[in-house]
């Protein structure tokens, strides 16, 4: 269990102040919370590529802080919020070379209170913080735009937190930190391998091998598919086929369920190479956007594949990141499916998003498919849709 190492805050063009609860030097986890006031005032005092630091806390016996960048850290992030965590060195551990592996994760939080992350970006691998690489972070951690459309963000504040976790710090503690730190690997591993796999699947005409016992441990709907009264595949022989989803879908439903990491790249990551191709830019850019549009097609079919299993985690996951990469082309689908699926945050940033647009992409709204089946489909969701064009109008 994580401990709780401090909170910082920044109140706009103030300096941060920080409160910091005591950790015991042997916790190998801890998490520190930075609470960004008077967002609007931070984001207009300081230029691209500055950043303020937050008060200095303890996780797994050494010593951490957080950069928080307002306008990213270079012009090529300067629409989005960039965040980096730092470990603490003294003259003592320079010269000895000191090199701690550890991982991290930032997430926003919706009420601090109660402690409730929304998920935004993880480490998927153990990073190494020495004298030579002090900081390790996210340079596009959130866009503006889309912190901005967050149902949490009230009167310019925010709340992110961030979650470390000390792997390995000496030749003592190495074998046990990465057999704990691999166990996701090894989960894959078995995944891929289908040693001992004793249920099959049949989705979109391609088989899955997968283990009953994982799938139930993960899912109630697993639970009571394998292991109910109503059972199904009793034998190693048996198929079950799952109709209504494609197979890369059930793909990455299934890599989810063994590994808990979130199966789909972020969008930034989808791009990577694109400042290579200035010569093509325009057929980059087209590139770019078939791929936004494919991998939106993905996200919302995971979204409804999450729900019909019950994975709450995956399923808010899913949620936040449509939230985050709303269009004109995609708000009507996206809001029918936060209505189908009972997703009121997703909805709420759907009517946001509507409320600040111009009338010509309120034209282009119009005219896609997404619009046809809400009129039709969704009579009820339709007229609160009417009152949020008004609402703008006001």
């Amino acid at each position: 269990m994580s401990s709780f190492a401090g909170v910082s805050v920044v109140d706009g063009d103030k300096e941060c102040s920080c409160e910091t609860s005591a950790v015991h030097a042997g916790a190998d986890s801890g998490y520190h919370l930075l609470m960004v006031r008077g967002y609007p005032r931070t984001q207009e005092g300081l230029p691209t590529g500055d950043s303020i630091a937050t008060g200095i806390f303890n996780v797994g016996g050494h010593y951490w802080y957080i950069q928080y960048y307002p306008n990213g850290l270079n012009p090529d992030c300067a629409d989005y919020i960039s965040l980096d965590v730092a470990l603490v060195y003294d003259n003592d551990d320079a010269e000895r070379g000191l090199a701690v592996e550890a991982k991290f994760s930032f997430s926003l939080v919706d009420h601090v209170e109660k402690q409730n992350p929304m998920y935004i970006c993880e480490a998927n691998k153990t990073c190494t913080f020495s004298s030579s690489a002090t900081s390790w972070g996210r340079n596009k951690f959130l866009r503006r735009d889309a912190l901005e459309r967050l149902s949490d963000l009230k009167v310019g504040c925010f709340t992110v937190r961030c979650d470390i976790m000390v792997v390995c710090q000496d030749s003592k503690t190495e074998d046990a930190g990465r057999t704990l730190s691999g166990i996701h690997h090894h989960f894959n591993n078995l995944l891929q391998t289908k040693v001992g796999a004793d249920v099959t699947f049949e989705v979109g005409g391609e088989r899955f091998a997968a283990h009953r016992c994982v799938l139930a441990t993960r899912s109630k709907v697993f639970m009571a598919q394998l292991f109910g009264p109503m059972k199904e595949g009793t034998t190693t022989s048996s198929l079950i086929q799952i109709k209504d989803m494609e197979a890369k879908v059930f793909r990455a439903l299934l890599i989810f369920i063994y590994t808990d990491v979130f199966p789909l790249p972020l969008r930034e990551e989808d791009r990577t190479g694109e400042d290579e191709m200035s010569v093509v830019m325009e057929e980059a850019k087209e590139a770019a956007a078939v791929q936004d549009e494919m991998r939106l097609h993905c996200l919302q079919h995971l979204f409804v594949a999450a729900d019909r299993y019950d994975l709450q985690r995956l399923k808010f996951i899913c949620e936040q990141q449509l939230s985050e990469h709303i269009g004109v082309t995609s708000v009507m689908s996206t809001l029918a499916l936060a209505e189908q699926h009972h997703c009121q945050g997703l909805k709420e940033a759907c009517f946001k998003f509507i409320q600040v647009q111009s009338p010509s992409c309120l034209q282009t709204v119009m005219s896609t498919n997404g619009w046809d089946h809400v009129y039709t489909t969704y009579p009820s969701v339709f007229k609160e849709f009417i009152a949020n064009l008004a609402l703008n109008q006001r």
